[in-house]
């Protein structure tokens, strides 16, 4: 199948990769010249702009759109909208917001343009493992671009969830469940190395729970591969950053009154993460001082 791909950063560039490895051609664009370059060595085409994409494809065309959520994505598909025909397709294979998505598929349906929401989980070992792809919009533009979808993932890792919107909905509350799942690991551990009198092997550990254990995973195979590099992480700073996913989560929990007090606590664990120094526990460190008599750290 040949398509168009707009976005080769790490997970863009891994899976132009792995499609034409499973036999697809590839009109490849983005801003970056080294990330258009490494595209070409692997067999891509490279186009000079959106409209060198749409001319180099054949009807129906189809775009993958693999960008940051927001504003970039939202003119990408606005943009290429222009000079599309009737019955072409748009994949927005990024982390967008299911409502941007859903307003996205709405403009492009005034112009009969097929539109659909692909989120997409497996982060760099994609190219190895594949894709899970969770798929929204019309069934006959899932059914056209199904082969590209069959190559990207792993057996039995992609679907049709059901209609626009649908697609970047569950990756959204898949990755909520991902920040919850990431704070118990990231507990668990620390409670482990708490334990100073033991001088638990953390690499020891987790290899053996990734073996017949209740919480074995491949998140739990990460933390393996992790503490066999690293036994004490101390490379690593202390620092979580989030990309927008959890916090889409717990709102739409809220929206929903569906309570979720551990992906809400998990985002929150991820704010107090990028404190060097926590002001809130300064005013309970004093509180507690004023009203007990406790003691305090002076600096």
């Amino acid at each position: 199948m040949k398509i168009g791909f707009i976005g080769l950063g790490k997970m863009g560039g891994n899976m132009v990769e792995r499609l034409l490895a499973g036999g697809h051609n590839i009109i490849a664009y983005d801003v970056n010249k080294p990330a258009i370059d490494a595209a070409a060595s692997k067999g891509a085409e490279i186009a000079r702009d959106f409209n060198d994409i749409i001319h180099k494809l054949e009807s129906p065309k189809v775009i993958w759109s693999m960008l940051p959520a927001g504003e970039i994505t939202d003119s990408t598909i606005d943009e290429l909208s222009l000079n599309l025909q009737e019955g072409d397709i748009i994949i927005d294979g990024g982390n967008s917001f299911y409502k941007d998505s859903i307003k996205n598929s709405k403009k492009l349906k005034k112009k009969n343009i097929l539109f659909l929401d692909a989120g997409t989980s497996g982060g760099i070992w994609g190219l190895k493992e594949g894709y899970c792809l969770m798929v929204g919009g019309e069934e006959k533009a899932f059914k056209h671009c199904e082969k590209l979808f069959s190559t990207l993932a792993p057996e039995n890792g992609y679907a049709h969830v059901g209609p626009s919107g649908s697609g970047h909905y569950t990756k959204m509350i898949h990755n909520g469940i991902e920040y919850a799942m990431l704070q118990a690991y990231g507990e668990g551990f620390e409670i482990l190395k708490a334990k100073k009198e033991f001088n638990l092997d953390l690499h020891k550990i987790s290899k053996l729970w990734n073996n017949g254990s209740v919480v074995r995973s491949w998140l739990l195979e990460l933390s393996e591969l992790a503490f066999k590099e690293d036994p004490e992480l101390s490379s690593i700073e202390g620092y979580v950053e989030d990309s927008g996913e959890g916090r889409w989560t717990v709102a739409e929990a809220m929206e929903s009154n569906v309570p979720a007090p551990v992906i809400t606590i998990s985002l929150i664990q991820r704010f107090a993460s990028r404190q060097k120094e926590s002001f809130s526990a300064k005013v309970i460190a004093a509180l507690r001082n004023q009203f007990g008599g406790h003691g305090l750290k002076k600096k």
